[in-house]
């Protein structure tokens, strides 16, 4: 079993930043990957932000590319997501999930991009 807390959203205008974090129970080196998820409002699916392996590959979503960035620290079995030059269009609880041997959600954190 494998627990996940996110942290760091909130409200932010347009143009800046926020970093989302994302710490494990369990060793972060046995889950791999390890990514972000969003689902915006009046949207059905999440749909992939950024992962990340556990040797340190990364996949970025196109509408991502060059605004966010994805890394981890297996020491504090965490993931984090850089978000930089935020838009409106990026509101939307992001998720963070984990695969080990299933597939594992935090609860969700709000970011919400006023314009």
């Amino acid at each position: 079993q494998v627990q996940l807390v996110e942290s760091g959203g909130g409200l932010v205008q347009a143009g800046g930043s926020l970093r989302l974090s994302c710490s494990a129970s369990v060793s972060s080196f046995s889950i791999n990957p390890m990514g972000w998820y969003r689902q915006a409002p009046g949207k059905q699916r999440r749909e992939l932000v950024a992962s990340i392996t556990s040797g340190g590959s990364r996949n970025y979503a196109d509408f991502v590319k060059g605004r966010f960035t994805i890394s981890r620290d297996n020491t504090k079995n965490t993931v984090y997501l850089q978000m930089n030059n935020l838009e409106p269009e990026d509101t939307a609880v992001y998720y963070c999930n984990a695969f080990r041997g299933r597939t594992y959600w935090g609860q969700g954190t709000q970011v919400t991009v006023s314009s």
